[in-house]
């Protein structure tokens, strides 16, 4: 084979050679560019299903916000429907107290007009009286001067002694009846008599026996009393239930409160916080509740050894423990469990003499104003509360009744019980008990004696139970049923105006007619 066709050879077989490489790289390139175009479209589809899942989320995510937001407005919705509720039962409450009041005003005011009614007719009726007094008069006159030969000026006399006598029998048959009537007003005139003599009263006795003082160390401790923005000072008014007074007086800080036994309490409570230092409100709630109960064991020992030494027999721990707490209690500046054990005393000395129930008697005198103890804090007189804590605890009949009587709220049932009403009075009434001198005591009693003794009529008179009560004794023949009336209250408004004295004085105006025959 020659050169040209070896030649020929290679150049076919470099085109043919270059032909198929053409052709390879033309067929990879399709190929590449459809595995291209495949992979641009499986990303769109990833794509647009990205897309409708995101789409998806959202609208849950926006369904979820829009059912949390609307339950947020119906909670608030009802939230708001339950205050405006709230403040309409409040305004319906507030317009029904206030209809109330306006019944009860317009009933006052129909009362008022009634009585006035009732004085204008009674005016009327005492000016046709008078009329017919005046006739009377007349007739009289011209009689007497007639028939008894008398002079005028000694007829007139006559006859205004008798107009008088009249007038005043008259008078005392319409005060009866006035005060029959005032008797549904009685609580009220009562409840203002008692806020006038507190108001007398009210200063000093508030001054003297409502407040505690506790001296500091230097006047940087008020700070730390009062703490920041006050919370330590609001903390220990809470815990105490007292007021505590901080002011420009040097070193001393002043606690009041009308319970003696939280007073001294908070006074405990707050020398140990100044002496400890540290002064928070967990310490001061910790402190107090450590003072609190210091003090009530203190108590409770102090009256069992006071129910040993009178050897009254066994006590229930729960009337001991109340016992204990009138240690802390006053009535008039005499310390109340003093006054119990001397009442004690008094009814077991008594009992003795008369032949009765000593142990039983001193019990009753123990036990007798055992209602103290809380009647601060429980509706209610101290003879009921000590009577409902007797009974709780299973208390002898007997010792109720004197707990109950001892004031004269219901009647005796047992001897024992008037002992421990006389004991108590003593008690109560002997000089120097309450704070009073004893010419003091004299002197008033004989004030008391002395206005009565001043009234016509009047035989003897007599003040008994330390000035409480004033019994007077009146001439049967000078002095009538309708005129004893009359006395009596004329004796209690002399008292009231020129005698001071605490509480009330009874006057009781005693009348009788004795017969006397002799058989021979």
């Amino acid at each position: 084979m020659g050169t040209a066709t070896l030649i020929l050879i290679i150049l076919l077989s470099i085109v043919t050679g270059a032909s198929l490489g053409i052709f390879s790289y033309y067929n990879f390139f399709i190929k590449k560019r459809e595995y291209a175009k495949q992979n641009a479209e499986s990303i769109l589809k990833d794509a647009e299903k990205e897309k409708e899942n995101i789409i998806k989320t959202a609208q849950i995510e926006a369904k979820e916000y829009t059912l949390k937001a609307k339950n947020e407005i119906e909670k608030e919705e009802k939230a708001s429907k339950k205050e405006m509720q709230k403040w309409e039962s409040r305004l319906q409450a507030k317009e029904s107290s206030i209809d109330k009041k306006q019944s009860y005003l317009d009933e006052k005011l129909e009362n008022i007009a009634q009585k006035q009614e009732d004085i204008a007719r009674i005016e009327k009726e005492l000016e046709n009286k008078m009329n017919e007094l005046e006739q009377t008069v007349k007739k009289e006159q011209e009689k007497l001067e007639t028939i008894s030969g008398m002079s005028k000026e000694e007829a007139r006399a006559e006859i205004i002694k008798k107009i008088e006598e009249e007038a005043k029998r008259d008078a005392a048959g319409r005060l009866k009846k006035i005060e029959e009537e005032l008797k549904e007003d009685s609580k009220k005139i009562s409840q203002k008599i008692l806020v006038n003599s507190m108001e007398k009263i009210a200063n000093s006795y508030v001054a003297e026996r409502t407040v505690s003082t506790v001296t500091l160390p230097n006047d940087e401790m008020k700070g730390r009393i009062i703490g920041r923005e006050g919370r330590n000072i609001r903390s220990f008014e809470k815990e105490t239930g007292t007021d505590l007074i901080i002011d420009d007086t040097p070193e001393i800080v002043v606690i009041s409160s009308f319970n003696p036994l939280r007073r001294e309490i908070a006074r405990l409570t707050l020398e140990k916080l100044i002496k400890d230092g540290r002064i928070h409100p967990a310490r001061i709630e910790e402190t107090m509740a450590k003072v609190k109960e210091e003090l009530q064991e203190e108590a409770y020992e102090e009256a069992k050894k006071i129910v040993f030494d009178l050897d009254v027999g066994n006590l229930h721990p729960e009337i001991i423990k109340y016992l204990g707490l009138l240690k802390y209690r006053t009535s008039y500046t005499q310390n109340v469990l003093a006054h119990s054990v001397e009442v004690a005393y008094l009814a077991s000395a008594m009992a003795s003499e008369l032949g009765l129930n000593i142990k039983l008697a001193k019990r009753s005198g123990l036990l007798h104003d055992l209602g103290k103890a809380v009647d601060q804090e429980i509706e209610g007189s101290h003879t009921k509360i000590g009577a409902d804590i007797a009974k709780k605890y299973g208390e002898n009949e007997c010792v109720i009744n004197a707990i109950m009587s001892h004031h004269g709220e219901v009647e005796p049932m047992c001897p024992e019980s008037v002992l421990v009403s006389i004991a108590d009075t003593l008690s109560a009434a002997r000089p120097g008990a309450r704070r009073e001198k004893l010419e003091n005591y004299i002197q008033r009693l004989e004030e008391l004696e002395g206005i009565a003794k001043t009234q016509e009529g009047v035989k003897e008179a007599y003040a008994i139970q330390a000035g409480r009560e004033l019994r007077v004794i009146v001439e049967n023949n000078i002095v009538d049923d309708s005129q004893s009336v009359v006395l009596a209250k004329d004796i209690a408004e002399d008292i009231a105006k020129t005698v001071s004295y605490t509480g009330q004085v009874k006057v009781v105006v005693i009348r009788e007619n004795r017969a006397i025959e002799y058989a021979n």
